[in-house]
């Protein structure tokens, strides 16, 4: 068997609740549903019935100026304007954020679909225009009940972030569970050939399911951090790929289901093959 050592770990993001600012982890524990506490939550929408994501940023982006993080006696989210409420209380004051009604799941129902408008048309029309949104149906490569786009791990490298300019600081614009440092030289968008590879981080092994498209979130103001078009605008002009049973679309980073479960921590040596 041939191994090729691509780089280490030097950051590990978990996002309790689907479309909020998350958490940065020293460790985490990677199972074949995903990453343990990963997109745990999600708010529904009691009028559609779909779960709120800032894919559609018309009626949910000030979900991204909330944040989610795991304390010892369950999730506590954090409002803009500095409450922190524990998760099965945040329902009320979400929905007054959002201007919708909305409440709180703790597992997937089957066939759950999301608003996600097209990131192009974002960028020209503005966050607030009328964009018909397709509705996608999410988790379609996991078979674990979290809140997740399609596969249960997400992972992305430096070279990527790099040559979009933004660099591992700005990479929860990505949302990506893995921040994969590369060495010097590394092409951007490398993640593309590991689609059918096994990625070994530690001693947990992932399977290379599909490139990951990019819809408008990263574009959008994330807390404090401002809006970033350049997000989404240079995998459009440097890497539309076929995304799996999606099309030809914008990828960044990689989706990747787990074969062999275990601990992930910073600094693990990363090696493909």
């Amino acid at each position: 068997m041939s191994v090729e050592v691509t780089g280490r770990v030097t950051m590990l993001r978990r996002y309790p609740v689907k479309s909020m600012l998350g958490e940065q982890c020293a460790t985490l524990d990677v199972n074949p549903p995903g990453v343990v506490g990963d997109r745990r939550y999600a708010f529904i929408d009691d009028e559609t019935g779909r779960v709120a994501t800032a894919k559609n940023p018309r009626l949910w982006r000030r979900l991204l100026q909330c944040s989610a993080v795991t304390a010892a006696d369950g999730v506590v989210v954090t409002l803009p304007d500095g409450r922190t409420v524990p998760i099965d209380e945040a329902a009320e004051p979400v929905s007054e954020l959002c201007g919708r009604k909305v409440h709180v799941a703790d597992e997937r129902s089957a066939g759950a679909v999301v608003e996600r408008s097209d990131p192009i048309d974002v960028l020209t029309h503005g966050v607030d225009a009328e964009i018909e949104a397709a509705l996608l149906e999410i988790a379609q490569g996991t078979s674990g009940g979290a809140f997740v786009d399609h596969s249960p791990v997400h992972l992305i490298t430096t070279a990527t972030l790099d040559a979009v300019g933004l660099g591992s600081d700005e990479a929860l614009r990505y949302r990506p569970n893995i921040v994969i440092e590369t060495p010097d030289g590394c092409p951007p968008f490398v993640e593309n050939d590991w689609v059918g590879m096994t990625i070994r981080v530690g001693g947990v092994a992932l399977d290379g399911t599909m490139p990951t498209p990019r819809c408008s979130v990263p574009t959008l103001e994330h807390g404090a951090m401002p809006r970033s078009p350049q997000a989404v605008r240079y995998p459009f002009e440097h890497n539309r790929v076929e995304a799996g049973d999606f099309g030809n679309l914008p990828c960044a980073g990689l989706y990747a289901a787990v074969s062999v479960g275990g601990t992930v921590r910073e600094g693990d040596e990363v090696r493909i093959d």
